[in-house]
């Protein structure tokens, strides 16, 4: 019997764009490198088709196509900036080290604000965004600086889920099937991966009988639209009452100006309390009064802290470990009660 062909790992390739090209090319599947739970990270397997079969929605939802200059400053490591980089070759789209030489721009939320304050993007750039959810002031912000902001939900294993070109209010992607079942987020698409690496611990990946997949995202999906709320088994447990993060982050990004992250810290009355790390000072003037009156007592943070900026893992996300111990260093914030 033939063994079928070792999947190409694109950061293998000097130019992984050229590793998409052979994989393609010579039927291969794709080795996509992601955060797993020990040092070595998980390896997700997908069809090289399951990502060209998107390239067409993608240039079409973001306006992309052989005129366009793509800014992609994150690391490779990543497979959303792979996968931009990947995209925009088959776009015929050039690649652009400048960003104020681009067209189109594909950043973190963290980096679409650094980027917004710096003024690196010309007015009328393209902004998508994807790693982490965009608070509704960013959004407003960027787009009276003249960008167009889109956004787009799914992970290294599903691949797109939904796509939101206000930046804020996600429907499903062409293609994808969407449903709800525990609160948890299932999608089905061509876009899915095949699982993961034989030799790889098992992720979150969970598969349905009729070919629906999960992560384990909590959200909802109404009339088309999908509220996503995060990973549900981010919890903590305070004063005996379990809490999800995703849930107390999703109402104060409603109302939120600056990128945020909420996190559970010790506590020695309560075991743990929630702590809210906010980007933005303007936002310590509203945020407390949000809590106080639409979270419940357990979900209310404890303590609220003002940062330059929210740390990040090495591919750009927001890093709650790293977070906890800046904030274990760091003096909280005097909030009005």
């Amino acid at each position: 019997m033939s063994r079928s062909p070792e999947p190409v790992d694109l950061l293998d390739w000097d130019d992984p764009v050229r590793g998409f090209i052979t994989a393609e090319h010579e039927g291969r599947s794709l080795a996509l490198r992601t955060s797993g739970t020990t040092q070595q990270p998980r390896r997700v397997i997908r069809s090289a088709g399951s990502w060209s079969s998107s390239f067409a929605a993608v240039s079409a939802l973001a306006a992309v196509d052989q005129a366009s200059r793509v800014w992609v400053p994150g690391p490779m490591t990543s497979t959303m900036n792979l996968f931009a980089r990947v995209h925009a070759h088959a776009a015929g789209a050039e690649v652009v080290e400048d960003p104020s030489d681009a067209t189109h721009a594909h950043l973190t939320p963290l980096a679409l604000t650094r980027a917004r304050r710096s003024r690196v993007l010309r007015r009328g750039a393209t902004v998508i965004v994807a790693g982490d959810a965009l608070a509704a002031g960013e959004v407003e912000r960027a787009t009276a600086d003249g960008l167009r902001v889109h956004a787009y939900y799914g992970a290294a294993e599903l691949s797109f889920v939904g796509w939101a070109s206000d930046g804020l209010t996600y429907g499903a992607f062409p293609g994808v099937e969407i449903r709800i079942d525990n609160e948890e987020i299932w999608a089905r698409s061509p876009y899915l991966c095949n699982g993961y690496a034989a030799d790889d611990e098992t992720g979150s990946l969970r598969w349905s009988t009729d070919g629906f997949a999960t992560v384990g995202d909590r959200g909802e999906f109404h009339d088309g639209e999908l509220r996503v709320r995060g990973r549900g088994d981010d919890a903590v447990t305070t004063a005996g009452v379990t809490v999800l993060v995703a849930d107390v982050e999703s109402v104060l990004r409603s109302c939120a100006a600056g990128p945020l992250r909420v996190v559970g810290l010790p506590d020695a009355r309560l075991g743990s309390v929630m702590a809210v790390a906010l980007t933005d000072p303007a936002d310590l003037e509203v945020l407390p009064d949000v809590a106080r009156h639409r979270l419940s007592p357990a979900q209310r943070p404890h303590r609220w802290y003002v940062l330059n900026s929210l740390p990040t893992s090495a591919s750009g996300k927001p890093d709650s470990e790293l977070l906890r111990e800046v904030l274990a260093v760091t003096p909280a914030a005097r909030v009005a009660r």
